[in-house]
């Protein structure tokens, strides 16, 4: 993702340098230093894609020579402290390819430095990370003084005013953000949060291998003292103001461990001595937050700054979720199911509720819908209902093919988030009272991002409906912001597949929704699509015969390989058109440079466009076939029908097509799926990539990575899902949901703090809980599972939620945010099986906890029972009345059981529970009457006019004077 930073210094002699090195270095050349009589040499230095002298009017033309400028610049200052140079270093978006970041630096260097009569010399690095990715950037090295037709005049002290840096750091993320957008890339940069990213951290460049063998020897290496300067200095940053580690780390995590902060430092710290003291100053820092545990036993802890931001993202969703503006009439919705139904689109019941759910007046909705359940074909009927109605409906994804996908699904005019954002920073297309913002995969979105999303909303009182599965891909910043808003404020949840055409694969397919990995993948293995090799080169080579095989059988279906990484799709591609080739199906080979590397291409190849491009019509993630290339130009088939053509020189973002990564198929549908799978992948994944495809999925492993099936289902199943502040928050669990009564009369809503009382100091051990503890349901719950599913199902899966968090908090753990999770989600399913049967069904398991391992292995006739028994008694006053004879009886006997065995305090613990019985009956006067009329036949005499507490404390009093039972 695109960075923020930006950065000044001076370049001085009382350092110790000299402009002409800096220089040379900079533009990678060598310069002759006329003062020090001497050559700097840095020829060999990689990276460097441009270098330029960019003069304002009326420099004299010699200086675009570097080396005469800076020894000019050297000639011109005589003290032997002098200031030379200033030098600006600013990150440029690595989604840009070399000629889009050389001409975003310059037109910026033109404009803020050169057009105020600086001369500046630029220099374009084009780097590569540890992480194997570009790290571009650029250095401007500016004069300090004004330019006359003779040379320099003096130096200009308004260049220097704080002032104006600030200026060009806050013009350097308007010129990135506006060429981002204009170009539809999906990114945006902030100079306002330059801490919350790092960015007050100098970046560190990659040691290679020359600098690291020299400091073996013994020798100077000019990169590596840079390289350990930098952390030297980073460190004290860092000791100066804490804070900056503590946003940074929060910028990915909403909470880290002890580890990853000693991890974070080490990064930014110089030796023993820093680390210690940079890490005691983080540990001190009063921004710093205990969490207490987490499940693991590991102490959690997060910012202030993040605990700021979730606090405003529920600001915000409470006030939208109070408003109740945007209904739509009943006969709108009709006719646009009555116009799908036109189409041959018959929506299920899910899909139904789910519409109904979407079109209320609630100014906050969300749709959780497993993979493949039609949600877009929800929201084109939805969006169809909404502009009856007079709604400007807009669509907003985080990436350009899921933008793409919800518009071609749905028919909703869509963009991303980041193109958004950016037109209203410059208040154009600005929301009103009248829109409604579908923000689709918006499991992918973090906090941040979302907080910024939904308050600009709330500001401008528009509507919100957030769609997605917080089960697959994860955020890639910090924080599960949708899994959040929709456990606080309900779901509707579509849950019944519609994309496999097979009742298994479907069953498949909901197994990995719900966290049953290894169910699903015992379905695959039974119907041979797991596939098993010595090594992962064979699983590859049987995956490509497999794949081949299939192509050839099914021409017309549609195919794609799916792996973890991006160096085994590399490995995929060039083994599939190595069959493709042999079988002489491609046409004649052109060798391109595009970004990724030189590659061949050739007419019938299948390519993936990797950058979104408006002009092209297409999107990060577009595939198509190729149908005339040449060194200059390439023609494609898309996948949607639309033929593009374009010059390489404009766009070379390709590559083959034949395999993707896992990321970019989130959203994708085709005929058939091969996977390749690896130890990075998780369940998440595993999820997205076993359930694109129609017919078939086939899933290829290597023995070599995984020993044996037990260790594939552990890693394809392990959990990494993204974690709230909240969810470390007792007060977060314990918060009652407001009625929905209270919601209609809320103006607007009082927004409540899921983080007041939270304890800031560490946990020693987890707290002391009962079992059923937070489990309590509101008390008219927001349905979460619209259509009907089977009662006994629902009972089942409701005992399993409940039986995983007895048994979590019986080994002494707190229950993880899934666990309570899958609770919230079972409970929703079976109210909507049976209305209020959650709270029935947890009446009759606290009453009863034998009915829940029962039920949770399927046997559920007897909690079923239990449960309508647990309703009857609300509406009955017989039951109500049978229910307390019953137990009464039950008191009676062990009090007469432990007054025979002289046990005093277990005969006191009985009596004062027969004293409540009879107290909480004062609250049910027809209960009690009917009571009242049956105490003869348990030996108690009712004194006229007195209440039934009274009865029987005179009762226990004569029992007690008279020995009863002995």
């Amino acid at each position: 993702m695109a960075i923020y930073h930006f950065s000044a210094k001076v370049i001085s002699r009382a350092s110790g340098s000299s402009a002409v090195a800096a220089a040379a270095y900079r533009s990678a050349s060598r310069l002759h230093d006329q003062r020090l009589d001497r050559a700097h040499d840095f020829s060999n230095k990689a990276g460097v894609v441009h270098s330029e002298v960019m003069l304002p009017d009326g420099a004299p033309e010699r200086w675009q020579d570097r080396e005469v400028l800076w020894n000019d610049v050297e000639a011109v200052e005589v003290r032997k402290d002098a200031q030379l140079a200033r030098e600006i270093e600013f990150a440029l978006p690595r989604e840009l390819d070399q000629a889009d970041g050389i001409r975003l630096a310059r037109d910026f260097v033109a404009r803020e430095f050169v057009d105020r009569g600086m001369v500046a010399d630029l220099n374009v690095h084009w780097d590569i990370g540890e992480d194997g990715l570009p790290k571009p950037h650029a250095h401007v090295m500016l004069g300090l003084r004004q330019v006359t037709d003779e040379g320099f005049g003096p130096k200009v002290r308004e260049w220097n005013k704080i002032e104006l840096l600030t200026h060009w750091r806050e013009a350097w993320a308007e010129h990135v953000n506006a060429r981002l957008a204009e170009l539809d890339i999906d990114a945006r940069v902030d100079h306002r949060s330059l801490e919350a990213q790092g960015i007050e951290l100098e970046p560190q460049h990659k040691i290679g291998p020359a600098a690291s063998r020299m400091a073996g020897q013994g020798l100077e290496s000019e990169r590596l003292d840079e390289h350990h300067a930098i952390a030297r200095e980073n460190g004290a940053r860092i000791l100066a103001k804490p804070t900056i580690a503590l946003d940074a780390i929060t910028q990915q995590q909403a909470t880290f461990t002890t580890r990853d902060l000693a991890r974070f430092v080490h990064r930014h710290s110089e030796g023993k001595d820093q680390f210690d003291q940079v890490l005691a100053a983080v540990r001190a820092s009063p921004e710093l937050v205990s969490l207490g545990k987490d499940g693991r036993g590991e102490d959690r802890f997060t910012s202030r700054g993040m605990i700021e931001t979730e606090r405003r993202l529920e600001s915000a969703t409470i006030r939208l979720d109070a408003t109740r503006n945007h209904g739509v009439d009943e006969r709108h919705i009709e006719r646009a199911l009555a116009r799908a139904q036109s189409r041959d689109m018959v929506l299920s019941p899910e899909q139904r509720g789910a519409l109904e759910h979407a079109t209320s007046s609630r100014g906050l909705t969300s749709v959780v819908g497993y993979a493949g359940t039609g949600k877009s074909a929800m929201l084109g009927v939805a969006r169809e209902a909404w502009e009856q109605a007079g709604y400007d409906v807009r669509g907003l994804a985080l990436s350009g093919i899921a933008a793409e996908n919800l518009e071609s699904g749905s028919g909703i005019a869509s963009r991303t988030i980041a193109s958004m954002e950016q037109q209203w920073s410059q208040q154009r297309e600005l929301l009103t009272n009248r829109s409604v913002l579908v923000i689709d995969e918006a499991g992918m979105i973090g906090t941040r991002q979302m907080e910024r999303m939904l308050a600009e909303a709330e500001k401008r009182q528009a509507k919100v409906v957030l769609v997605g599965d917080p089960e697959q891909l994860q955020a890639i910043e910090a924080g599960a912001a949708f899994r959040s808003i929709a456990e606080r404020h309900g779901a509707i949840e579509i849950t019944q597949v519609r994309r496999q055409r097979e009742d298994w694969q479907r069953d498949a397919t909901r197994h990995l929704a719900t966290g049953r990995t290894g169910e699903a993948l015992a379905a695959y293995e039974q119907a041979g699509h797991v596939h098993a090799a010595d090594t992962r080169d064979a699983a590859r080579t049987n995956l490509i015969a497999r794949w081949d095989t299939d192509r050839q059988a099914n021409p017309n279906a549609s195919h794609i390989i799916l792996t973890h990484t991006n160096d085994e799709v590399q490995a995929l591609n060039q083994a599939a058109r190595a069959r493709l080739r042999a079988a002489d199906q491609l046409g004649k080979e052109v060798t391109l440079g595009v970004e990724r590397g030189s590659r061949d291409f050739a007419e019938g190849d299948r390519v993936m466009f990797l950058k979104n491009e408006r002009s092209l019509g297409v999107k990060n993630g577009s595939l198509g076939t190729i149908r005339s290339v040449s060194p200059i130009s390439m023609a494609v088939m898309l996948d949607d029908g639309r033929a593009v053509a374009f010059d390489l020189k404009e766009y070379n973002q390709i590559d083959h097509g034949y395999a993707a990564t896992i990321h970019k198929a989130q959203g994708m549908t085709v005929d058939k799926v091969h996977v390749l799978a690896t130890p990075g992948l998780d369940r998440h994944g595993a999820y997205v990539a076993l359930s694109r495809h129609r017919d078939q999925v086939d899933l290829h492993y290597g023995a070599d990575d995984f020993a044996d099936r037990d260790r594939l289902v552990r890693t394809l199943g392990r959990e990494r899902c993204k974690d709230m502040v909240a969810d470390y928050t007792q007060a977060a669990s314990h918060q009652p949901q407001l009625r929905s009564a209270e919601r209609r009369k809320a103006a607007p809503a009082p927004v409540r703090d899921p983080f007041a009382g939270l304890d800031l100091r560490p946990l020693s051990t987890p707290p002391t809980r009962g079992v059923f503890d937070a489990l309590d349901l509101p008390t008219s719950p927001t349905p979460r599972l619209p259509a009907p599913i089977s009662l006994n199902t629902a009972v089942q899966r409701f005992a399993r939620a409940t039986a995983d968090i007895m048994r979590m908090r019986k080994d002494g753990y707190t229950e993880l945010p899934h666990h309570r999770l899958a609770y919230d989600k079972a409970a929703a399913g079976l109210d909507v099986a049976r209305p209020d049967a959650a709270r029935d069904l947890r009446a009759a398991f606290a009453r009863d906890r034998e009915l829940i391992s029962a039920a949770a292995a399927g046997r559920t006739d007897a909690a079923i029972r239990a449960m309508v028994l647990e309703a009857e008694l609300k509406v009955s006053p017989e039951r109500r009345a049978d229910r307390f004879l019953e137990d009464w009886q039950k008191l009676a006997k062990a009090h007469r059981s432990m007054r025979q065995a002289g046990d005093q305090r277990g005969v006191a613990a009985i009596e004062k529970q027969m004293t409540g019985m009879a107290k909480s009956m004062g609250r049910d006067a027809q209960a009690e009457s009917l009571v009242r009329k049956r105490l003869p036949g348990l030996g108690i005499e009712a004194r006229a006019g007195a209440s039934l507490s009274h009865t029987v404390q005179d009762w226990l009093g004569l029992s007690r004077g008279r020995g009863l039972g002995r």
